[in-house]
């Protein structure tokens, strides 16, 4: 048995793979105060032998670093540079804000120390620390009360030996963990912050998987950002490469279930409960090295993926110019919606409810009960302060999320070079199929996908990932191929019989960012895709050498459930199209072969999917809903 867990905002999903081959998958409400319960409640829920493997999505080192509740942090750099992290690069996100507000920094500046060392762009060793300030350094972090430490020297990706002196002597203060270890790149700034993020959130990480450890009997894995797992072991020490892991595991499975449906090609679509992610897919999913989380560069590997604040519990209001607003705050699991008893402010799931989209005995096949009166209850001032219906209210506050939703999908599609028409729509997420053919419409884009399992994708897709790890190393004024020979034998000794792949970061020299590609491919030919243009004539130079290593696991069969139960299909008046209409509801897993046409709902355990108006449908040979307008 293996078992994929997403720890989402609102739910944590659960997938199990049975040694049978079936696929079976249940939700359960998430705790942000305490995640680990709640899977482990799950585990004892279907009885997992200890045997079992399961693949984890954390959002613990996402919530810390997000909400500011990492670990007493310290950051230790080259003497000179202790503001380096504070300092950034003179880039400006919003250009024409006059009154930016501040960043919330990890680290204050009274936890920020240099030292006395230097080492040389070509990885001379100018000056080694000595074991005097080293000793002062440690005497002012204990009285301190630091529970992690950032180490991070110029050019240590070059060569480490002061980095490791500084960390071997400051090791028993907390968690200590060196840039050389974390991300051993050029560009010194975005190698600190990767460095302070990881002590940041570190702590927290190693402390949640050790209460998993000793919950669980089952053997744990955690699936990175990158869209591959590693151990628990390995998570506790790199827990920056978890940012993003529950999203990647979405993307990953998004893939999947395109490829399984015909296409090589991918915009993927998971709307939960407190944001949006969205990504684009060719053949695998896209890495990028050059991520942002909350404004903090990550310089790791990573599925790029572009986030909104657009989900089911995102909170609707009117704003100091009286404009209707949605998200990015969320109510999260708890209050979470109003309809699901608890909060009171209205949200984008509230006003599907109001809208009829949503029944009160629909939600996870009745286990959860939907109060449509506390909806309309909190709907009601909104659409007061606006002005107009509550059920007009409603449709604009759809409207709006659609809105922010399709900015992000232009995001990854127009922004990267591609046109999003081009490519199918794979909805997931527990509100995704509910928008995504508006969205489409939008877009131009003429086929959905909503995957059998939309409602827990993300744990689906950590059963369809491979057991993977990245290497890098800078390399400018380096001999490259000792520096990948390098980093194949530390991939060989962590990974026995892994397939590896040889990757190089390269730029036109005179340039300041660089393209990754496979190793042996044109730069001046993806340079072209990118950019729009390329120069041959103009010389290149390497600048990272990248190593990644992949262990294929066994994974789960993409069919149709076998069970099928015939049932008629129900009737229910929607808002849909700006008005109401009395349409089909549809139990999807009732759905016999043959095409349909919309308006229509389908419901599935997890999910539900609107089919509006001119648009038709029907279910594939996986299982996967093909809607097309």
């Amino acid at each position: 048995m293996r078992i994929g867990i997403d720890a989402g905002g609102t739910f944590t999903d659960f997938v199990i793979l049975h040694d049978d081959g079936r696929l079976e998958s249940f939700k359960l409400r998430s705790s942000r105060s305490a995640p680990a319960r709640v899977i482990l409640e799950g585990l004892r829920r279907i009885a997992a032998p200890a045997a079992a493997d399961f693949i984890h999505g954390s959002t613990v080192a996402t919530n810390a670093l997000l909400e500011r509740k990492g670990a007493r942090t310290a950051f230790v750099t080259t003497e000179g540079f202790a503001d380096l992290a504070r300092i950034g690069r003179q880039n400006r996100a919003r250009l024409y804000d006059l009154t930016p507000p501040l960043k919330r920094h990890l680290v204050p500046r009274t936890l920020c120390f240099g030292v006395g060392e230097r080492t040389h762009f070509d990885g001379a060793i100018a000056r080694k620390p000595s074991a005097a300030e080293l000793d002062r350094l440690r005497a002012r972090l204990r009285r301190a009360g630091v529970e992690s430490i950032a180490i991070c020297f110029l050019h240590s990706y070059q060569n480490a030996v002061n980095e490791r002196a500084a960390a071997a002597r400051l090791q028993g203060l907390g968690y200590v963990c060196a840039s050389h270890e974390v991300s051993p790149e050029i560009r010194e700034y975005e190698r600190a912050s990767t460095t302070i993020i990881n002590a940041y959130v570190g702590p927290l990480m190693d402390a949640y998987l050790a209460e998993l450890d000793r919950g669980a009997r089952q053997r744990i894995s955690i699936l990175q950002s990158n869209g591959g797992f590693i151990s628990a072991r390995e998570a506790r020490r790199h827990a920056v490469r978890t940012i993003l892991s529950g999203p990647a595991g979405g993307v990953v499975g998004a893939a999947a279930v395109a490829r399984a449906a015909g296409f090589k090609r991918a915009l993927t679509f998971d709307m939960g409960g407190t944001s949006t992610d969205v990504s684009l897919s060719e053949a695998a999913p896209r890495l990028t090295t050059e991520a942002y989380v909350d404004g903090f560069p990550v310089r790791v590997p990573m599925v790029d993926i572009h986030t909104v604040g657009a989900g089911g519990g995102s909170i609707a209001r009117v704003d100091e110019g009286g404009l209707l607003r949605v998200g990015p705050e969320s109510a999260g699991a708890d209050p979470g919606p109003a309809c699901y008893g608890t909060g009171r402010l209205p949200t984008v799931t509230d006003a599907h409810v109001l809208l009829g989209r949503i029944a009160a005995d629909q939600f996870l096949a009745g286990e959860m009960r939907i109060r449509a009166k506390r909806a309309l209850d909190a709907i009601r001032p909104l659409a007061a302060a606006l002005g107009i219906t509550a059920v007009a209210a409603a449709a604009g506050i759809l409207r709006v999320a659609n809105a922010n939703m399709e900015r992000a999908i232009r995001v990854v599609s127009i922004e990267r070079g591609h046109d999003p028409r081009d490519f199918p729509l794979v909805a997931f997420g527990g509100c995704g199929g509910l928008h995504a053919c508006e969205i489409a419409e939008g877009l131009g884009i003429s086929t959905v996908i909503v995957p059998e399992y939309a409602g827990a994708l993300s744990a689906l897709g950590m059963l369809l990932a491979d057991r993977v790890r990245d290497y890098s190393a800078g390399v400018l004024g380096a001999d490259v191929e000792q520096r990948f020979a390098a980093l194949e034998r530390a991939a060989r000794r962590d990974m026995p019989g892994a397939a590896l792949e040889r990757l190089a970061d390269v730029r036109y020299a005179g340039q300041s960012y660089e393209l990754t590609i496979p190793w042996g491919a044109s730069f001046h030919a993806a340079h072209q895709r990118v950019y729009g243009y390329s120069n041959p004539e103009r010389p290149t130079e390497i600048v990272t050498v990248r190593v990644r290593a992949a262990l294929e696991t066994s994974k789960p069969t993409l069919r149709r459930n076998a069970a099928r139960v015939r049932t008629a299909a129900a009737k229910r008046r929607v808002f849909t199209g700006g008005k109401w209409v009395t349409l089909p509801v549809y139990q999807r897993a009732a759905l016999a072969s043959g095409r349909r046409r919309g308006p229509a709902l389908v419901l599935d355990y997890g999910a539900t999917t609107l089919i509006p108006h001119g648009w038709s449908f029907h279910i594939d040979s996986t299982g996967n809903l093909i809607a097309s307008g």
